[in-house]
């Protein structure tokens, strides 16, 4: 799963790399996102690439409550395109959200669990593929807008730590996801792991493991 990651950049700085239009005035400086907290994502209205603000934990539009999103925060690749809860998403709202690293824990029995920064070696963001919806409460009629992360089998560099890991489109792909028109046969494809040569792995503290500690530090290796 993707449970945790970083997203240091502001919504302009986002804008500039992703060829899109800021609609969200989101300052960036977060190294420990977590379900539930509100991510920059970039999307694609007529045409337009912007730049807009989700809460992590996607609630389908047919939900009574908004209380299950946090249980939503990553779609399987495998399930995606047939899931109740994610196929109108995967077929009309597809999303990028954008992290410099994501977390990933690695078990050990009896012992406390490892957390690992994965991150792309060129530095640049790492652009996950995602998933968005609107839920209207039906009291009140407010909108909530929710997003969700499409996850994979592991490379063989996450293997050792995870079963799982984000889907990482390409820049290449980025207009093929985005697109409103986009055929499913066009994303299939798309949802496959990032070549591990590509990707830095390596072991952080333990201060990531708790979501209101934040900081750059978090993302400093440890040996």
């Amino acid at each position: 799963m993707c449970g945790r990651f970083a997203q240091p950049r502001s919504s302009e700085e986002l804008a500039r790399l992703f060829a899109a239009r800021p609609a969200a005035d989101l300052p960036g400086e977060r190294f420990n996102v977590a379900p539930t907290d509100e991510v920059a994502a970039v999307v694609e209205h007529h045409g337009d690439r912007v730049i807009e603000a989700f809460r992590w934990g996607l609630v389908p539009m047919y939900a009574e409550s908004a209380k299950g999103g946090a249980r939503l925060i990553n779609a399987r690749a495998e399930t995606v395109e047939t899931s109740p809860a994610f196929r109108t998403a995967f077929a009309r709202r597809r999303c990028i959200v954008p992290a410099d690293a994501f977390y990933e824990w690695r078990r050990h029995a009896g012992a406390r669990s490892e957390p690992f920064a994965i991150r792309r070696l060129d530095d640049a963001p790492l652009a996950l593929a995602g998933l968005w919806s609107i839920w209207a409460d039906p009291e009140t009629a407010q909108r909530l807008y929710t997003c969700s992360i499409i996850t994979t089998v592991p490379n063989a560099a996450i293997e050792p730590i995870h079963n799982r890991m984000p889907v990482i489109l390409d820049p290449a792909d980025w207009d093929v996801w985005l697109g409103e028109r986009t055929a499913p046969e066009e994303l299939r494809p798309l949802l496959r792991p990032f070549p591990e040569e590509e990707l830095a792995v390596y072991r952080v503290g333990m201060a990531v493991n708790n979501v209101r500690t934040d900081g750059p530090e978090l993302l400093d290796p440890v040996e």
